[in-house]
């Protein structure tokens, strides 16, 4: 190989490990969810919870938080979930996993979203509920 290609394939890999990297986008004034929170699925044992919010910029990744519990004025319980951002889109969807749930409970439940440096969106829903199967 002589040094025109190597300098050539130097480029190539800096190109695409730089498009790997996700930079921070401009946090939005205000942040809002826009759809739900929702059950997405429900079993004895586990609920998925989802909502959708206008893209709140800030760090790329992202987490989805739920706070719950079998009252609804202590909430103790926290289930998180990750979500990398894109910043061309304008809005996201948020998906996090309650696990080791009891049959037949009703359980309520608040949804928000921090940033990967743990700042909060300063997004919380009111208190909701759910009962598993």
């Amino acid at each position: 190989m002589n040094r025109a290609h190597v300098i050539w394939a130097i480029s190539i890999l800096t190109v695409s490990l730089s498009a790997q990297v996700s930079p921070r986008s401009q946090e939005t004034t205000r942040m809002r969810i826009i759809q739900g929170p929702e059950i997405e699925l429900a079993k004895e044992h586990l609920t998925i919870i989802n909502w959708t919010t206008n893209n709140p910029g800030g760090s790329p990744v992202q987490y989805g938080v739920v706070h719950y519990g079998t009252d609804p004025h202590n909430l103790l319980e926290t289930a998180k979930s990750p979500i990398r951002l894109n910043p061309d889109h304008s809005s996201t969807v948020f998906r996090v996993r309650l696990d080791n749930l009891k049959p037949q409970t009703t359980y309520y439940y608040t949804v928000g979203s921090i940033q990967a440096t743990g700042k909060s969106d300063v997004v919380k829903s009111s208190v909701n509920h759910f009962t598993t199967p």
